[in-house]
């Protein structure tokens, strides 16, 4: 199918899902590395724009996990619908900002030549915290993880991120050609740095030489990225065939909410971002650690205790009164206190993220949210509760969403049904909860030995262990919603 054709399809269906750029001019500027539905409906609605000014931007993406973004997308010559959904309003767009996904196993070596390519000034990554193979409780990179060791073996075939980053610069630099910048585009504290300290530790394992190319001549600027980004379902594709009148397999639905802020360091050129909504800052840590713990903070919080409570979806879950008290009393309460005078003025922030939690038209599922907990807690809620505990306040909203993931984990829920835990540690999680035996202050040693999660800080205090375990025994005794009562006084 050529685009020509393509685009006339979409444009019969709906104008509102016109191409307003000439597709066929487009040409490669940037290669991204975890082609997910988040990254669809973010960044390459960003450069999306970008190329009705700027035809030299296109994205060519990589899945490192499964083929199933390609799969689905290669048919429809990887153009694909943005669906943005709130209560009062649907529209919808197509984006042709993807030129191509390549399936880094199947295609490593087209990949790296993408990489290599001198017309790429931009390698952009939405990888999830477990695709940095680090340690999340220290940033740094884990030596011992398979993809590391095998990239070692096998530094001419890498399959991990920092494998293939090091891979390419290494063809660049032997070539003659200037380094990429390394874009960071996923929820991490100071992501820039994680991600220059990982792909710094794995070339230096491989070659110093490479190592202090890489530290001297490679940019790794941080970014915030948020836009809420629910998995795509069937009704979801209905929707957009009904519509437009154009089968898209895999389209996304989105909020109209969406926010990016970019620290502006791009030694070899950069769209003119700024032009298409985004924000250019020197330093992108205090929004980062706004969104982090306010936004993310609370969707894992409301996510693992909603779930318990037998709540599908997040809007659900706020629309009970006492959970959207909880997570309320947890921004304003506990988290506000720890965040930068930087940040500036963040009274409304609260109220616009509850209003975004409580939006009918996303089905986001709190299971969704619940994935990788181990890889998101530090990041989300453990700093929260360690910058208070060192000023001596109050922990205790943050430390009931860390007791919500516990109970979760254990992987029963509260009907006895099994919980389906997606989590890089699962297995070992719930050997943790099995040996408690129900018993919460077992179950609390247990999972605070857990140093991915906790490192040695936390695990040795006594007012989080006291925490943990009369949440944990709350949970187990009168279960999630009962709970969250009781933690704001009502229902006493």
């Amino acid at each position: 199918m050529t685009d020509a054709r393509t685009t006339a399809r979409l444009s019969a269906g709906c104008n509102s899902v016109r191409l307003p750029y000439d597709r066929s001019r487009v040409s490669p500027g940037i290669v991204h590395l975890g082609v997910g539905a988040f990254h669809r409906a973010h960044v390459a609605v960003y450069v999306d724009e970008i190329l009705k000014r700027d035809s030299s931007w296109g994205i060519i993406g990589a899945s490192l996990r499964r083929s199933d973004t390609r799969n689905a997308l290669a048919p429809q010559d990887f153009l694909y619908t943005v669906v943005a959904r709130d209560g009062a309003a649907t529209t919808m767009r197509a984006i042709g900002s993807l030129l191509d996904v390549l399936d880094a196993h199947n295609q490593n070596r087209e990949l790296i030549a993408a990489m290599t390519d001198p017309r790429i000034r931009i390698v952009s990554l939405t990888i999830t915290e477990k695709g940095y193979c680090h340690d999340p409780a220290t940033g740094a990179l884990d030596p011992g993880h398979p993809d590391i060791l095998h990239d070692l073996a096998n530094p001419t075939a890498p399959v991990s991120a920092p494998g293939l980053l090091v891979r390419a610069l290494e063809l660049r630099r032997a070539a003659g050609i200037p380094p990429f910048t390394v874009l960071c585009c996923d929820n991490l504290p100071a992501n820039g740095e994680v991600t220059a300290r990982v792909v710094g530790s794995f070339a230096r394992l491989r070659d110093t030489g490479l190592a202090d190319f890489i530290a001297g001549e490679v940019a790794f600027p941080s970014s915030m990225v948020d836009r809420i980004v629910p998995a795509t379902t069937d009704d979801d594709r209905r929707l957009v065939r009904e519509t437009i009148g154009l089968h898209d397999a895999w389209p996304v639905v989105t909020e109209p909410y969406s926010q990016w802020v970019i620290e502006d360091r791009f030694p070899t050129g950069r769209p003119h971002f700024e032009a298409v909504g985004a924000e250019l800052v020197k330093d992108v840590r205090p929004y980062e650690l706004m969104k982090l713990r306010l936004l993310n903070g609370s969707h894992s919080t409301l996510a693992y205790l909603g779930y318990l409570a037998g709540y599908e979806f997040v809007s659900q879950a706020i629309a009970e009164p006492a959970f959207r008290t909880l997570i309320d009393e947890l921004m304003t309460e506990e988290v506000m206190e720890t965040l930068p005078r930087s940040v500036g003025d963040l009274s409304f922030y609260p109220a616009a993220l509850l209003q975004r939690f409580a939006n009918p038209a996303l089905k986001h599922r709190t299971w969704q949210i619940a994935m990788d907990g181990s890889q998101k807690l530090p990041q989300r809620l453990l700093g929260t509760i360690r910058d208070r505990l060192a000023r001596g306040k109050s922990i205790t909203r943050a430390a009931l969403g860390v007791a919500g993931w516990m109970r979760y984990v254990a992987g029963v829920d509260e009907q006895g049904r099994r919980i389906d835990v997606q989590d890089p540690l699962a297995k070992r999680l719930r050997a943790i909860a099995d040996e408690a035996e129900g018993l919460p202050a077992r179950y609390v040693d247990g999972m605070l030995r857990v140093s991915e999660v906790f490192g040695d800080e936390l695990a040795e205090s006594h007012v989080l262990r006291e925490n943990l375990t009369g949440h944990l025994a709350s949970l187990y005794r009168h279960g999630a919603l009962q709970t969250v009562r009781n933690v704001i006084g009502v229902g006493r």
